[in-house]
Formats: structure tokens, C-alpha cells, sequence
């Protein structure tokens, strides 16, 4: 039997702009973190190597450092790990991968696939053919030579490939890096190990995406895991179990205020937030002054708690209610700049009317009070 851990997309030195510096920090570590796990996981399941089909890292400029930090997580496994070129990490004549054999970062136990021809390993009786990208986008695909590779009778038959099944992933995916979706069966694999998707997905019975094992966007695509792959001998079909890897859980929610009871509802979803959600939130609809009050406090609050918390107010229409008027004690000329206001909007310049409206507010808001503390 031969026990593989299928992994990929690691994207290691992945830089996250779209959230605050310390965010981004914590969510870039987690990625070197993920590695450690999947070390820990291979030893745990007895594997007899790791197969990484692509994009190691994320991009060819990352620091010595991180590069140096990567190689060393995968010494929690001593087996045989073999990783394989992507699109953004690519194989060119000077690369990450050149870099990291400078720096004599790569340990006895890696195996980088650089150019296209047959590994093997003998105790193993197995042989990975991989099909490493040389650039970051070809329109030829890389694994047609799997076919004719001999091997000796008898031996395992494991791709290794980074790219697109074609005609099967969604709309657009199909323009680089092609891979026909019945090479598994054409090449006469044991089994087709493929990266690029960052969701895991079964192509065919031999043929599966792992997708990356710490989940990196906000997309439903059963992301955040690893594969163990178990073949009784060659020719057997692969049994293939999905196993938990990542930490984080990446959700996005849109929510459309209308009522009093949204506010409560929302309130509540970010009052549930816990040490591992990343949160998008996607919000429209309006609101007035008091439930805009507790809808920001709410957000500092699960700011607090979430690992990353992205919301946008700006969508959100601010109505004032007679009581909102009322408590702010904003009568005649105020009274009137604060009709105009919200009735602006709707036009042009509706984005900074509201502002307006809610810094005016604000500034009532904070007098109102000061003169209650006399």
C-alpha cells in the first residue's frame, strides 16, 4: 500500500491589504503555521510522503527569512516531501527555488521538482511525474508527457501538476495553465495530485484538487484541508479522505437593514464572533441615529474578538426619526440642515450628505450631553 498527504497552495508569504496591519500579520503566519500542522498530520496518519502540487509561495520576491522559516516547518515530518513549482512560484532560470538552494534551505527530506522528469523512490516502489510551471502562464499543457513516461511494471504512478481542468472549473479558469481532465486515465496514474484551485474538488475517481490547507478568501469552495490518499497496490483505485487543516473560518454576510429587529439580528451575529473569524460584511439598507449608535459599538466591540472583521457603512442610509430629532434638539435652522441632508441622500452627492449627517449628528449628539453633565 502507499500512503500519500496531498496538499497545496500555501501561497507562503501571501500579503492580506485589504485588513489592518496587525491582521495581516496574524493571517500571513498562519499560513507557516498551516505547514507545521500538515508535518504534524503526516506524522500522525504514517504517511509515506507529502505530494505539493504547486505554489508553495505565493510570490518569487519573499524574504530569506520566510523562505528559510518555510523549509523548517517541514522537518515535524522526516518522510519524503516533494513540491512542485506553480504559477506563482514558478521554476525560472532565477527563482524562489534557486534562492532557497543558496541559502541551503532545503533539507535532505524536500525533493523539488524543477524540470520535468520522473522521480523515484525505490523503498516506495513508486515514481511521481510532475509537470512544474517554468513561467507563470503556458497555454501547452504540461502533463501531455506523462503518458509516455516508462516506468517498471509494478510501480505506483503518481502526477504531480499545477493548473486548470479544463472544461471543468468555472468560467475563465480555463485560459492558462491547461490540464486535460482525463490524463489520469490517459497517463495510467494511480493517481493525479493537482494544485491552483484553492478548494478541494474530485475530478474523477483518480484525480482530485486539495486545495490550500489554511482557507485565504472569502469564497464558499471547501477550502482550509488536506487529503490522504490510500492505494491498496497499483491499479487499485485510491481511497481519498478529507482531512480539517486550516484554523481560520473566512465567512462573508450581506445584510439589508430595514427594521428595528435587523439591528438585533445583526447585533447578535457580531456578538458571536470567536478568536477564529475572519468576517466580510456586505451591508445596505438604512438605519436611524440610535440603531447606527449600536450597530458601531457592536462592530468595535466584535473588532475585539473577531481575528478580522471588514464592514463598509458607507451603503447604509441614515433616517433620522422625530425622536432621534427630539433627543438632539435639533430644531429650526438645524432642524432644516438635517432634512436637507437626508433627503441628499439620494442624489450625487448622497455619500456626503451622509457623512455630513452623521458628523452633524454626532456633534449634536456630543453638546446634548455635555450640557446634561453641567
Amino acid at each position: 500500500m502507499l500512503k500519500i498527504l496531498h496538499t497545496a497552495d500555501w501561497q507562503i508569504g501571501k500579503q492580506y491589504g485589504q485588513f489592518e496591519p496587525d491582521e495581516a500579520v496574524l493571517l500571513a503566519e498562519a499560513r507557516i503555521a498551516a505547514v507545521e500542522r500538515l508535518a504534524a498530520l503526516a506524522t500522525e496518519q504514517k504517511v509515506d510522503l507529502v505530494l505539493v502540487a504547486g505554489d508553495v509561495f505565493d510570490a518569487q520576491g519573499i524574504a530569506d527569512k520566510t523562505v528559510l522559516r518555510l523549509f523548517n516547518a517541514t522537518r515535524g515530518f522526516a518522510g519524503p516531501w516533494v513540491m512542485l513549482p506553480g504559477n506563482h512560484d514558478a521554476a525560472l532560470s532565477e527563482s524562489v527555488w534557486t534562492r532557497a538552494q543558496r541559502l541551503n534551505a532545503v533539507p535532505d527530506h524536500v525533493h523539488l521538482c524543477l524540470r520535468p522528469v520522473p522521480l523515484h523512490f525505490e523503498g516506495l516502489n513508486a515514481v511521481v511525474l510532475p509537470a512544474p510551471l517554468t513561467q507563470r502562464h503556458t497555454y501547452t499543457d504540461l502533463t501531455e508527457w506523462f503518458a509516455a513516461a516508462d516506468t517498471p511494471p509494478g510501480t505506483f504512478r503518481i502526477g504531480l501538476a499545477h493548473g486548470a481542468v479544463q472544461g471543468v472549473l468555472a468560467e475563465g479558469i480555463d485560459s492558462a495553465n491547461p490540464i486535460a481532465a482525463d490524463r489520469a486515465a490517459q497517463a495510467r496514474l494511480d493517481y493525479l495530485a493537482l494544485g491552483d484551485w484553492h478548494g478541494c474538488r474530485q475530478i474523477d475517481a483518480r484525480c482530485w484538487y486539495s486545495g490550500t490547507p489554511e482557507t485565504d478568501r472569502f469564497r464558499n469552495n471547501d477550502s482550509g484541508c488536506a487529503l490522504r490518499v490510500d492505494i491498496d497496490a497499483p491499479g487499485a483505485l485510491p481511497q481519498v479522505s478529507v482531512l480539517q487543516t486550516g484554523r481560520y473560518r473566512w465567512r462573508s454576510e450581506r445584510v439589508v437593514l430595514q427594521v428595528a429587529s435587523d439591528i438585533d439580528a445583526l447585533c447578535a451575529l457580531l456578538d458571536g464572533l470567536q478568536a477564529d473569524d475572519v468576517l466580510q460584511l456586505e451591508l445596505a439598507g438604512q438605519t436611524d441615529l440610535a440603531g447606527l449608535a449600536r450597530l458601531r459599538d457592536a462592530l468595535a466591540q466584535a473588532q475585539g474578538r473577531a481575528r478580522a472583521l471588514r464592514a463598509d457603512l458607507d451603503p447604509v442610509r441614515i433616517e433620522p426619526t422625530d425622536d432621534d430629532l427630539a433627543r438632539l434638539a435639533a430644531e429650526g435652522y438645524l432642524g432644516e440642515v438635517i432634512a436637507d441632508l437626508r433627503a441628499a441622500q439620494d442624489g450625487a452627492d448622497g455619500d456626503t450628505a451622509r457623512d455630513a449627517l452623521v458628523l452633524l449628528a454626532g456633534l449634536l449628539d456630543a453638546r446634548r450631553a455635555a450640557g446634561e453633565a453641567r
